[in-house]
């Protein structure tokens, strides 16, 4: 029986649209899009929405036992490439030597005009 996880966690704040924060597979672990939303990094460049979306990511993975080095895949959403030299330093410093598979792509926008990054990360359990 291939069991589905749906969960969220408290310390990423309450959900208030039809998605949850991760869903676990068999032994992988999907975590939604997130962003700065609601944060004291919503108002901010770039490299300081990124550092709070890496934090609730490890948030996420320790929570289910594991922690960057098992991290598969991300895709990053930018609303501008004007800011990719900041977000490059904060995305090495978090991968450190476990790069994963990535995606990066330009939107027009993100859900609220004070966002510039949101990211989706898949781990393996």
């Amino acid at each position: 029986m291939n069991k589905v996880e749906r969960k969220n966690y408290p310390e990423l704040g309450e959900v208030k649209a039809p998605y949850v924060h991760a869903v676990k597979h068999l032994h992988t672990l999907y975590i939604s899009g997130l962003t700065a939303f609601g944060t004291a990094a919503q108002h901010a460049g770039i490299a300081e929405q990124a550092e709070e979306v890496f934090s609730q990511i490890r948030k996420v993975a320790q929570a289910e036992g594991t922690d960057f080095s098992s991290l598969i895949k991300v895709t990053i959403f930018i609303t501008s490439f004007e800011e990719i030299a900041a977000l490059r330093e904060v995305l090495y410093r978090n991968y450190g030597d476990a790069l994963p598979a990535s995606s990066l792509v330009e939107v027009s926008r993100l859900f609220s005009p004070d966002l510039k990054i949101e990211i989706e990360a898949v781990f393996g359990l």
